[in-house]
């Protein structure tokens, strides 16, 4: 099972999306500042997340919401938590 994950800083304006097959020690890692990209932005929460069973199915709905457009619906999503 493959995972399609969008978490938001909680003190800061930032969404970061990302793909993985364990949604908790990924979560953890950002948290924690093991990610390079978000270290300066944690901690997070989770907003919104899919599962997938192949990993081609979810990198091409990461790719989505790493769009204009995707980005976009993940901040109206963030606004109604």
């Amino acid at each position: 099972m493959y995972y399609v994950y969008a978490i938001s800083s909680v003190e800061r304006n930032y969404i970061y999306v990302g793909l993985t097959d364990n949604l908790e020690r990924r979560l953890s890692e950002h948290n924690t500042g093991k990610n390079k990209t978000t270290k300066a932005y944690s901690p997070f929460v989770v907003i919104y997340f899919e599962n997938y069973s192949s990993r081609s199915e979810a990198r091409n709905r990461e790719k989505y919401f790493k769009s204009g457009i995707g980005k976009e619906k993940l901040r109206i999503i963030r606004e109604n938590l």
